[in-house]
């Protein structure tokens, strides 16, 4: 054994060839956390004095190669001062430099994914094996920062400039057939013969069949354009990326400043270039945001993990109400491996539904992601129903009927006689009460809320709804068949709305107030794009549909009416008194076409100012800056409210819930982390301004005292 430490142990495998295994103890996937690190740097040391060394290759003892750093861990590095920040970045680099220094040719046998450093541990090998199977790539600037162990500075020399700014920006996970394809690995096979054909290339090369000194020399040397040469390159770049990443994400852009940068200095040089950008974005908001997502998400998953660790799985599902809706649940369901009856009163109906699931494993086929077999095998899985005949069997039912409190308990009544006595029956309601349709049951315990987002197969979130009466067992379940079908479960408590659609009609609310006062929704909605929403509100609720805005609003003026409840005619109210319901019939805000790939197009029509004038009681003048405090007070001030009355648990599910669940911008981390980085005090003093607004506008009492004693909610929840 030349060494041997907690994570990483280096063995001969044969006269001269050593194998560096990256194995780190207690844990399920290999990361670069400081003690990895610190003994890949003690284990390189110790292979460079090593007699007789022919050839290296690095390995893993688990089923990934090293997923990326230890966020939790390496986020404390952006906290520091930028040159022990520099101290710490250029530490990494002289690890993998050594490696790629080493007195013999090096190779990776990529086996499982390697991501971030781990992909930039491959890169400073001489060559790389990759199992057919996996995935590599750098996805930091997913984090609001950018590869900072050499990837800015090897990738492109490896792969040529496009290529790996497309890598590095894009952030994807790039497949086998394209890391080859690109050149990013020199070889691709099975899984089972990654380590024996690393060893064998090792050989070919420390016998001399392979030069691989002559690449290292190509792979440190300065790359060589022409002014014209690199002023098409990046142009072309830059207007890709730029176009993608818009304003509110800097670290593409800065990764390809970098990038533009280093490729024609010397090696040494070009890494000091990349650690300086490197700092600049790890000091950025953007960069806090998204790097505390990525832990709030952790955060959802550990503990969806703890909630489920006794529940049974869902062998066999449910859906009520085929459909659009019913459609999706089912595909999902099916594409994720859980067999699922759809059950209609309706053959149009059940056909709608299978038609959905057909389109979707079609769309899936076509683009390359699935096999025509695995479709049809998926397909099979959807077990169409007009009777309860196979319902005995089934272990949770999703309710996915028209959204009316007495359909739904009838629905919910009738469906409880014909399932065994331990099934758990689901709703997905989007704003009744758990509670109140519990009453309708004889086994209240069993049945929660299930809240699937339109549509199901793109949004990740499902808020599972604990009524009064629900047991936690009922709530395990149902998180556990949210995680089989793929999605993000978010526990929360009943309430009207819950959590999602609880804290986005008041944003709704703001936005309808500005309409009274004469506002220009064309205006707002694009306000509120440039501020980082994938959708105005306008276009939103035309998406959402008009009906269905209008009934959640009337639910939740009921259960909110001190700040819910509104005076006249709303916008809302108005479109659908003209049956305008937005995309689902053509004509809302907006008016719909359909584009050359049937994708529903929208197009302003003027006569829409004139519908709408009867709801207009004054003329208001309104900056960009009121239109965002006006829309963003009352969706903040609302999950404060979710988080006081425990709606939600915590901050991190709050944020994600936004983010998963109505598209809240990412580079701001959430409505509470937003809160946290502007700082109570300023927020209070906003929201002050428009105190004469009504109740929606008011901060509570408790973010008052917390602003006084400058708290934040993450500083609060993390003692």
């Amino acid at each position: 054994m030349i060494f041997e430490g907690q994570a990483i142990k280096v063995a001969e495998k044969s006269p001269g060839i050593a194998i560096v295994t990256l194995d780190l103890q207690g844990e399920s996937v290999n990361k670069f956390n400081s003690l990895t690190l610190q003994e890949l740097g003690e284990a390189v040391s110790a292979l460079k004095v090593q007699p007789g060394l022919k050839g290296v290759v690095f390995a893993s003892a688990k089923d990934v190669f090293v997923v990326g750093a230890d966020i939790t861990e390496f986020s404390t590095w952006f906290e520091l001062e930028d040159e022990l920040l520099a101290e710490k970045l250029r530490a990494a680099h002289k690890i993998f430099n050594d490696i790629a220094a080493l007195p013999c040719p090096t190779v990776a046998a990529i086996n499982g994914v390697a991501l971030g450093g781990g992909f930039e541990l491959c890169l400073a090998c001489d060559y790389r094996v990759m199992a057919d199977s996996t995935k590599v790539g750098l996805p930091e600037t997913q984090l609001g920062i950018y590869p900072g162990w050499g990837g800015t500075v090897r990738l492109p020399r490896v792969i040529g400039v496009d290529n790996a700014c497309e890598w590095i920006c894009g952030a994807g996970q790039k497949r086998a057939n394209v890391a080859l394809k690109d050149g990013a690995v020199d070889a691709v096979v099975k899984t089972e013969k990654v380590l024996e054909s690393a060893l064998h290339l090792v050989e070919q090369a420390a016998s001399g069949k392979l030069d691989y000194m002559a690449r290292r020399e190509e792979e440190t040397a300065p790359m060589v354009f022409s002014a014209i040469e690199k002023m098409m390159i990046f142009e072309s770049v830059r207007g890709v990326v730029g176009a993608k990443a818009g304003k509110h994400y800097p670290a593409p852009m800065a990764a390809i400043k970098s990038v533009e940068k280093n490729i024609g200095q010397a090696f040494e040089k070009a890494c000091e270039t990349e650690i300086a950008g490197f700092i600049k974005m790890a000091k950025t908001p953007v960069a806090k945001s998204l790097v505390n997502l990525f832990l709030s998400d952790q955060q959802i998953k550990k503990t969806s993990g703890a909630l489920i660790k006794d529940a049974t799985p869902v062998k066999q599902a449910a859906v009520l109400g085929a459909g659009i809706m019913g459609g999706g649940v089912a595909y999902q369901s099916a594409s994720k491996g859980t067999p699922i009856i759809m059950k209609d009163i309706r053959t149009e109906a059940i056909d709608l539904g299978l038609n959905e699931a057909t389109k979707l494993l079609n769309g899936q086929v076509s683009r390359g992601r699935l096999t025509a077999d695995k479709a049809m095998k998926s397909l099979s899985k959807i077990v169409p129903a007009l009777t309860y005949g196979e319902f005995e069997n089934v272990d949770l039912v999703v309710e996915a009927v028209v959204e009316n409190v007495n359909v739904k308990k009838s629905v919910l009544a009738e469906t409880e006689g014909h399932i065994a006595d331990d099934a758990i029956l689901t709703s997905n309601t989007s704003t009744i009460s758990i509670t109140e349709l519990a009453t309708a049951l004889k086994r209240p315990e069993n049945f929660v809320g299930m809240h699937f987002f339109n549509p199901v197969h793109k949004m990740p979130l499902v808020e599972v709804i604990r009524g009064e009466k629900s047991s936690e067992a009922a709530v395990a379940k149902t998180v556990a068949y949210a995680q089989a079908m793929g999605k993000t479960p978010i526990v929360v408590n009943d309430c009207p709305g819950f959590l999602v659609n609880r804290v986005l009609f008041p944003y709704f609310g703001g936005f309808a107030a500005m309409m009274k006062e004469g506002a220009d929704f064309r205006q707002v909605d694009k306000v509120m794009e440039k501020f980082g929403w994938p959708m105005g509100p306008a276009y939103l609720m035309d998406v959402v549909g008009i009906d269905t805005a209008y009934h959640a609003d009337e639910v939740m003026a009921q259960g909110f009416p001190d700040r819910m409840q509104h005076e006249g005619v709303s916008v809302i109210d108005r479109l659908f008194e003209l049956e305008r319901f937005g995309q689902k019939n053509q004509k809302g805000f907006y008016t719909y076409e359909n584009d050359r790939k049937g994708k529903p197009k929208k197009i302003y029509n003027e006569e829409i100012v004139e519908l709408l004038a009867p709801t207009v009681e004054s003329q208001t003048e309104l900056t960009e800056e009121d239109i965002i405090a006006r829309m963003m007070i009352p969706l903040c001030i609302e999950t404060v409210r979710c988080l006081e009355e425990s709606i939600v648990a915590s901050p991190a599910e709050a944020d994600m819930g936004l983010i998963y669940g109505i598209g809240f911008p990412p580079y701001l981390g959430g409505a509470i982390h937003y809160l946290d980085q502007m700082g109570l005090a300023a927020f209070c003093e906003l929201a002050d301004k428009f105190s004469h607004l009504g109740k929606l506008y008011h901060p509570t009492e408790q973010m008052r005292a917390m602003a006084a004693n400058n708290e934040t909610y993450y500083g609060n929840a993390a003692k």
